[in-house]
């Protein structure tokens, strides 16, 4: 069978906060200019929001922007952050952090605690209104370029392949769809936007990108647990202070919790089990309190960009760009990427309309990274820029006293540039320079174990299909990460993929590939990168209904 095909203005690879916030301004703008621009949003989740994770705390700044009525359209921000404390744990006490002494990014007024999943359905519907074609269900798995190496669109991956790749009754092939520019916001690590920038060395004047893994549950608790509009964030215990990460707790409206854990993927023990020290988190007398009698209602995790300004790729290449998440606009000091993704979207949305006006495509939008930097994005990160290294540099107690000075005394206008040295899959010690770390046994009912964890993020991949989680080499698990660095894969990925297990005698990795919940840490963290992740059967993976 050939692959049929379809034309469009501007495609839009990604139905996350960038995505569809880009597809929205264009719409808007063409509207105002009296052009007729023709917008395609492709996302591989089975519906928008089903592999949206975050949070999430969404500073309606760029939203303000997009949609300055966005109150009366009824965007799902219904919860006003009220109260916000900081605290840095012991095994068994807390510490509380005055408010005075924190920088105004890290501040919360004025903000709302929300799930992004129902901010991007309903930015979806949005869209939807301005006549954008959004298809879910569909996974861009290839670049489509011209003859001249522009990129041209992209094609959906084939449906009905059985695990040999072999064409079953069932078979269709992929979708080709084409566009004058096409934009790349397919969040954290996306695999479309990891071979553009290998293809365009679009990082070759940038440092190394940096990583965390963000764990998340989302919980019902007793009426006399539960503070809408409270927000609390903590750092110390459970992680020792050479390991950068924290928790959050956000009280959300109909006794709702939303409790996570963020792990800077730069850390050097393989033993350090992210899921663990997650659960772990949780028995720490002042927070176990607040979820006992609860119900625990959804799981789920996600890899976030944590390098800021100075990890940001070049943006353009000829026929699109990266947004969001695919290029890392986090903020993190503010543990914040809604907004500036959003914004980034809607700076691309204006290069895209000029570009249609002109009767452009396939080129450079070059106006792009200027329209970023003359925005209050750019701004916002250059003040920033120097958080997540000081961290790397000094740890925890270290870092803090750098973010002080350099956030509260100099405004984030330091004249120096702290940088990031090394990617995170090469941090890590070998085991035998490493302590071993003995977490304690689930309990089911403030912990848990990991499969249970999988089971209520609603992930189902049809197993007879060729599986999304490539080895480079056969031999590397064994004769490398488990004599190396006692496999570390088996602890860094949360929902249980990676599995040593005896086969005749020998030791042997596991794949259970039907378990990945799309996080990307493997991705990220192996250690010989011989982990390669790319896209799955579309609309495979989580469906989180609330995260």
């Amino acid at each position: 069978m050939q692959r049929e095909s379809m034309d469009y203005d501007v495609l839009i690879v990604g139905a996350g906060p960038s995505g569809l916030s880009a597809a929205i301004r264009i719409k808007q703008l063409a509207r105002e200019n009296n052009q007729n621009i023709s917008v395609c949003v492709v996302e591989k989740g089975s519906e928008i929001g089903a592999h949206i994770l975050s949070g999430a705390i969404v500073e309606p700044r760029a939203l303000d922007e997009l949609f300055p009525d966005w109150k009366a359209l009824g965007a799902p921000l219904n919860t006003p952050v009220t109260k916000e404390k900081m605290v840095i744990l012991t095994e068994k006490s807390s510490i509380p952090v005055p408010g005075w002494t924190l920088p105004a990014q890290m501040h919360n007024n004025g903000n709302y605690i929300t799930s992004l999943g129902n901010l991007c359905r309903w930015l979806g519907e949005k869209a939807e209104e301005l006549e954008i074609e959004i298809y879910p269900g569909f996974a861009a798995a290839e670049i489509l370029f011209t003859d001249n190496d522009q990129v041209k669109g992209i094609a959906t991956g084939d449906m009905g392949l059985n695990s040999k790749g072999d064409k079953k009754p069932s078979y269709e092939p992929g979708i080709e769809l084409h566009a004058k520019y096409t934009l790349f916001s397919e969040g954290c690590r996306g695999s479309l936007s990891q071979q553009l920038m290998k293809k365009f060395n679009l990082r070759n004047s940038c440092d190394p990108q940096t990583y965390g893994l963000g764990i998340k549950e989302l919980w019902k608790v007793k009426p006399e647990n539960h503070q809408p509009g409270l927000i609390i964030h903590s750092a110390g215990w459970p992680l020792k202070s050479d390991t950068y990460g924290g928790s959050f707790i956000y009280h959300l409206e109909d006794n709702q919790v939303a409790t996570g854990f963020v792990i800077g993927l730069d850390y050097s023990n393989p033993h350090i089990s992210p899921y663990e020290e997650f659960q772990r988190f949780k028995t720490h007398p002042d927070i176990k309190k607040t979820f006992s009698g609860g119900e625990r209602i959804s799981y789920g995790a996600r890899a976030l960009n944590e390098g800021g300004l100075q990890s940001l790729p070049d943006l353009i290449f000829p026929g699109g760009v990266l947004t969001g998440c695919s290029a890392g606009f986090l903020n993190v000091a503010k543990i914040k990427g809604t907004h500036t993704a959003m914004k980034s979207g809607m700076c691309a949305a204006e290069s895209v309309v000029n570009a249609l006006q002109e009767n452009r495509c396939h080129d450079l939008l070059s106006s792009y990274p200027q329209n970023l930097k003359s925005s209050w994005l750019y701004s916002e990160l250059s003040q920033v820029r120097n958080f997540r290294p000081a961290f790397s540099k000094w740890g925890l107690w270290g870092g803090t006293l750098y973010a002080g000075l350099d956030l509260k005394l100099l405004a984030g206008k330091a004249p120096w540039t702290l940088h990031h040295k090394s990617e995170d899959h090469k941090q890590l010690k070998t085991a035998d320079e490493s302590p071993v770390i003995h977490y304690p046994k689930p309990d089911g009912v403030i912990t848990f174990e990991r499969l249970s964890s999988v089971f209520i993020s609603n992930t189902n991949h049809e197993e007879d299909q060729p599986s999304h989680l490539k080895l480079k080499d056969l031999k590397i698990p064994i004769e490398v990460n488990l004599k190396k660095y006692n496999m570390p894969e088996t602890r860094y990925c949360p929902a249980g993929v990676y599995e040593l297990i005896e086969e005749n005698n020998m030791p042997h990795l596991q794949i259970n590939a039907q378990n990945c919940i799309h996080c990307k840490t493997c991705d990220i963290k192996d250690p010989t990168r011989n982990i390669s992740w790319v896209t799955p059967q579309g609309s495979d993976g989580p469906n989180y209904p609330n995260m």
